[in-house]
């Protein structure tokens, strides 16, 4: 697909494509030419080292995994760059390129020991204001599907600008949408794997523009061009190279770039069992690995080359060893080489500087907790409300389900030698019972597209993850009480239950709860367990052994052992199942036109005697029971916010 970026292309002769003359440079593309001024903002990485403690064994080999070990994933890394210029960290897989970038932004928890410090301009950045001074591009595009770029960007400014007028973050958003070449594809959905959207590499470009909006002077992306061809992937680092001039520090790890980015790159660095192997530019880089015996070959690309010379290979302890030794010799090379001794300096006068401009923190203006919620709502609802199929799908699953029941319950009977008790009281199970599957299914199907993308929102200091877990709440609400009401109309009036309208929004009252409970349990466990598939698990076990232990469907209540009855009070099947038992059978007369079938005759003609036989005494607690069902929907919103407040501990550590 055709692409704005290409016309940013440099153009390569032929001598450059066969040869790499890397001794020639254009400095257009570093940021250093003649007409540019002392940069304005500068970045000095000193002695970065992270270790991480983990356990010998496996979890159930008790011995080994009391024993700890401790790993270097980080090795004394230091480097300094300058406003205008981009830097590439190149390595293989392992490397720590990824580490070193959440080191620097931040995100790294305590379950490791990072030692080191980052300063801006000359001034020590704290721990705690990293996340404020960088932006961090991650290496998955997490978007919503259904959105348009501009309203996605839209959005994503409302969060983090709070001052701004309506019409200033519109203008702001068509500046930064012209600056990543995206003013043509505005008003174009993003997509998803269901429909087509917008281009991956257009998807990364809204990824980066996003973080544009808050104006850092520093950006960090991580394996910006991974899934992308590799024309793509040559505009998107050009495209970054652009940003880099326009007086930003852009700091890249990037895996396998084509040979013809060699010179768009300010400096290049090369990463190898967590130690900074080279940093340099890249003229130098060729120079230093030639000084050390290792020249690249005419028509292979460096950065392959640079890359294996100082990976360590680990098919056979012979080989790992012979690689290893070689790492280190370059990288003892290139601390005592002169360009070291540079960068060096170069951080040395940065910290000297009596004129120390101030730490260029991002744009901070962002709104009220209340102003967030209502933008998170109204940007869930419309991405949602636009997906017709989910939609239609909510609305009538528990109509669908409806007709199953309906179709083996079509008429009940008032006959007790008929079945009339036991049709009732199943479909009241099954109301209880499946209710709570329906919206578990919603929420597994939509709620972790929206739990990823609150995990990079909320690092990126726009919101809490609680805020997002509020507003998914919010916007289903209208869609449980409608698909329930759908239900509960078609299956109450169908089968022929109590012809009472007070007793039929009762019945629906009721059945709702279970429906949203569903759904809010789900989300809560999503809320610190990452597979959807084990969430799935312990919600249908917890429905189980509450229709178990609470209904009295199985077995009565008074019957349970003295444990088991007092756990029947923690489930809301107790009080749902007794409020629908009541609602039903309450003064519900009963016939036997074939007494003879039962034994001693026709026991029950009452519904009162159903009640009082099953449920003794919920005919005084049935507004108890309804205050007591209802409460578990605060109760568990209140579980959500604590399981997003933790969840918020494990991502960051």
């Amino acid at each position: 697909m055709s692409s704005p970026m290409q016309d940013m292309e440099p153009q390569f002769g032929s001598e450059d494509r066969s040869s790499f003359n890397f001794g020639e440079k254009k400095d257009v593309w570093r940021g250093g030419g003649a007409d540019r001024a002392e940069p304005s903002c500068c970045l000095s990485v000193s002695k970065i080292n992270y270790t991480v403690s983990e356990s010998v064994g496996p979890w159930w080999d008790l011995n080994s995994y009391r024993k700890r070990w401790t790993r270097q994933i980080l090795n004394d890394v230091s480097f300094h760059i300058d406003s205008g210029q981009i830097m590439g960290i190149l390595g293989n897989s392992g490397s720590g390129k990824t580490t070193l970038l959440d080191a620097i932004s931040g995100r790294i928890g305590n379950t490791g020991t990072l030692l080191g410090e980052v300063f801006i301009n000359g001034r020590k950045v704290k721990r705690e204001q990293y996340q404020d001074c960088f932006s961090y591009v991650l290496q998955s595009d997490n978007l919503l599907s259904y959105l348009t770029v501009e309203e996605t960007l839209t959005y994503t400014a409302q969060l983090a600008l709070r001052k701004h007028s309506a019409k200033a973050i519109t203008k702001k958003v068509s500046a930064v949408m012209a600056e990543l070449s995206l003013t043509h594809v505005a008003h174009s959905v993003i997509g998803g794997r269901v429909f087509p959207g917008i281009s991956g590499g257009e998807r990364r470009r809204v990824s980066i523009a996003s973080q544009l909006l808050q104006d850092p002077k520093v950006i960090l992306l991580d394996e910006p061009t991974t899934g992308l061809d590799s024309m793509t992937a040559n505009q998107i680092v050009m495209l970054l190279a652009e940003l880099a001039r326009r007086n930003r520090i852009v700091i890249v790890t990037i895996h396998q770039p084509r040979s013809e980015l060699f010179r768009i790159f300010s400096r290049i660095a090369i990463m190898s069992r967590g130690e900074l192997v080279f940093c340099g530019q890249p003229e130098e880089m060729v120079a230093f690995f030639s000084k050390c015996g290792y020249e690249c070959p005419e028509y292979c690309n460096p950065f392959d080359i640079y890359v294996d010379f100082t990976s360590v290979d680990t098919h056979n302890s012979e080989r790992e060893a012979a690689t290893f030794n070689r790492m280190h010799e370059i990288t003892s090379s290139y601390r005592k080489s002169a360009i070291y001794e540079g960068m060096q300096q170069k951080m040395q006068q940065s910290l000297q500087r009596a004129d120390k401009p101030d730490i260029p923190f991002k744009s901070k203006e962002s709104p009220s907790g209340a102003a967030k919620l209502e933008v998170l709502v109204r940007r869930t609802a419309r991405n949602l409300s636009r997906d017709r199929m989910g939609v239609l799908m909510r609305l009538s699953q528990n109509l669908i389900y409806g007709l199953f029941v309906a179709f083996f319950v079509i008429d009940l009977d008032d006959d007790v030698s008929k079945g009339a008790i036991q049709d009732r009281i199943g479909i009241i199970y099954q109301c209880i019972g499946a209710s709570p599957y329906t919206g578990m299914l919603n929420a597994v199907a939509l709620f972790p597209a929206l739990r990823a993308i609150s995990d990079q929102e909320s690092q990126d200091g726009l919101y809490s993850k609680w805020q997002m877990f509020l507003a998914y709440i919010v916007h289903i609400l209208p869609f449980s009480v409608l698909s329930v009401f759908i239900f509960s109309s078609f299956l109450y009036w169908t089968v022929g239950m109590y012809p009472d309208s007070m007793r039929f929004l009762c019945f629906s009252a009721v059945v709702m709860v279970p429906h949203i409970i569903g759904e809010l349990l789900t989300v809560v466990l999503l809320g610190v367990v990452q597979d959807p598939n084990m969430v799935n698990t312990g919600v249908a076990l917890l429905n189980i052994a509450g229709i178990l232990v609470g209904s009295g469907f199985l077995r009565s209540t008074q019957q349970m052992p003295t444990l088991f009855q007092w756990l029947s009070y923690l489930t809301f099947q107790k009080y749902s199942c007794e409020l629908l038992i009541v609602t039903e059978f309450h003064q519900l007369e009963f016939t036997c036109n074939n007494f003879t079938l039962l034994p001693g005759g026709c026991l029950i003609t009452n519904g009162n005697q159903v009640i009082e036989e099953g449920y003794p005494g919920a005919l005084s607690r049935y507004t108890q029971d309804f205050l007591l069902l209802y409460s578990f929907l605060p109760a568990l919103l209140l579980l959500g916010i604590i399981s997003f407040k933790i969840r918020d501990r494990l991502v960051r550590h």
